[in-house]
């Protein structure tokens, strides 16, 4: 393929749209990021950012900003959610910083998205469109066109298909059928920290693990709010996303587990209520002039605490192979799906086995995972995680 003067297509607004964006941004490459919503925003709460994440927000222009936004948490803690003792915890200060060259942090969606949007709109290169869901496409040797539920055309010289798990570009690039889903049911509050029980208002991402189930929680928005997520593995049989449901829904779950860890959920208010869904690995990334990005190309269950880490990383990766191969689009897409899909498809297997053997196992299962874990030091863990933040993953 050859150089076209015209802007690059982005489908999706969320993170790692508007990540693809100012990576291009960084090469000199102009874009127009096309979002379905009526207005740029993100729902959610915490996200958990290990030192890959901090390596592309330099790169993407937005490190001070978005430092400025995430809690430095201390450790990754993991308690029994049976016995409310501790197994195990990895620390997160000067040797894990030292190690890795870039802390652990967690931050708020809302807050971390609305960094990536202002550096946006403040951006000459980036034109950002709402109300512009991408239905589709049609391509020539030369340029592709992005086909809008309104029914407009606009034409770029690629598409990037960063439109999330539910995906129009995915349909058309891999035809692979909807997303698999996992059975799993997971709950979101945000509470007030004055809410948060006193004795667990740990500077922690702290896990509660239990047969079938398990409760997380860390500060967010600089210590004001708690974030709360519980899963339940209820073999749920279809996907939900962000529905309100009861509290006494959530409780059920998890009237097996330990008083203390019970009374976290009871501080909950305002559930939101999702069935995790991802897709097994597959490399079908590429349809000419279309590229996948993020969960559109890679959805990953959340027990790696890695779906939005990379989607940062596929971004700035792009945007270094289109730079690297200005004169030829086919070989840029070529190299960077080589160098993400092993990356990502790691993740993607090992977060559904994480869920199974650290998360949610039972009786011996659980015996062994406490006694494996319990004999690690967070210098032992340091070696295990030197594969995920040793190596930028970024492409650069």
């Amino acid at each position: 393929m050859t150089v076209s003067k015209r802007p690059v297509l982005i489908a999706g607004g969320g993170i790692g749209g508007l990540a693809a964006a100012l990576g291009l941004a960084q090469k000199g490459i102009a874009s127009i990021l096309l979002e379905k919503a009526s207005a740029l925003g993100e729902i959610g709460a915490g996200i958990q950012l290990g030192p890959n994440a901090f390596h592309a927000f330099d790169y993407l222009g937005v490190g001070e900003a978005a430092r400025g936004m995430a809690v430095y948490i201390d450790k990754l803690r993991l308690m029994d959610a049976l016995t409310a003792e501790e197994i195990t915890h990895i620390d997160l200060g000067e040797a894990f910083r030292t190690r890795f060259g870039n802390p652990y942090g967690v931050v708020h969606r809302g807050d971390l998205h609305g960094v990536f949007l202002k550096a946006c709109r403040d951006h000459p290169l980036i034109e950002l469109r709402v109300s512009s869901e991408v239905m589709g496409y049609d391509q020539d040797g030369s340029s592709v066109t992005a086909h809008l539920a309104s029914g407009e055309r606009i034409t770029g010289s690629l598409l990037i298909g960063a439109d999330g798990l539910w995906s129009n570009i995915r349909k058309q690039v891999a035809a692979d059928g909807p997303p698999r889903v996992s059975g799993h049911s997971t709950y979101r509050s945000v509470i007030p920290t004055e809410e948060m029980p006193e004795d667990l208002r740990w500077n922690a991402a702290t896990l509660w693990a239990g047969p079938k189930c398990h409760i997380v929680h860390y500060p967010l928005s600089g210590w004001k709010v708690f974030n709360l997520v519980v899963t339940y593995h209820n073999e749920a049989p279809a996907p939900v996303a962000g529905q309100a449901v009861s509290h006494d829904e959530v409780m059920r779950g998890f009237a097996h587990v330990h008083q203390r860890a019970q009374n976290i959920i009871r501080h909950g208010r305002n559930w939101k209520l999702w069935v995790l869904c991802d897709r097994d690995p597959m490399e079908r990334w590429i349809d000419g002039r279309v590229v996948l990005l993020g969960d559109a190309a890679h959805p990953t269950l959340q027990y790696f605490a890695q779906g939005a880490c990379m989607a940062l990383e596929d971004a700035v990766c792009l945007s270094h192979m289109l730079d690297a191969y200005p004169d030829d689009h086919s070989a840029a897409l070529k190299h960077y799906l080589s160098q993400r899909f092993a990356r990502t498809a790691r993740i993607q297997l090992q977060s559904r086995a994480i869920g199974e053997h650290i998360y949610h196992p039972a009786g011996e299962h659980a015996r062994i995972r406490n006694a494996i874990m319990g004999a690690k030091t967070s210098e032992d863990y340091y070696g295990h995680l030197q594969w995920l933040y040793g190596g930028t993953g970024l492409g650069g």
